[in-house]
């Protein structure tokens, strides 16, 4: 196990990885039935594709939220600078 700290973005890209990689799954599950000529799938899937794309928004949401509380906890460690005298 980890001795870091979760940063605040870090549960949304896991909970996204783990959309995208049902929705690309369930992506190659529904094309499938293409190349083999059996019947396609029922509707369902086709939705359910559609968390790959869902999956790769909310990862990219905590990437994002990461980004930003490094970037507040980097502003808040360094000194604040002092004013130029003129």
């Amino acid at each position: 196990m980890s001795d870091e700290t979760p940063l605040a973005g870090d549960l949304l890209v896991r909970i996204g990885a783990i959309m995208f990689l049902v929705g690309a799954a369930a992506t190659l599950a529904t094309v499938a039935p293409l190349f083999l000529g059996t019947e396609p799938l029922p509707s369902v899937f086709y939705w359910v594709c559609m968390l790959m794309g869902l999956g790769f928004l909310i990862a990219a949401a905590g990437v994002i939220r990461s980004a930003a509380a490094q970037r507040r906890r980097a502003a808040a460690a360094s000194p604040p600078s002092a004013p130029s005298a003129t």
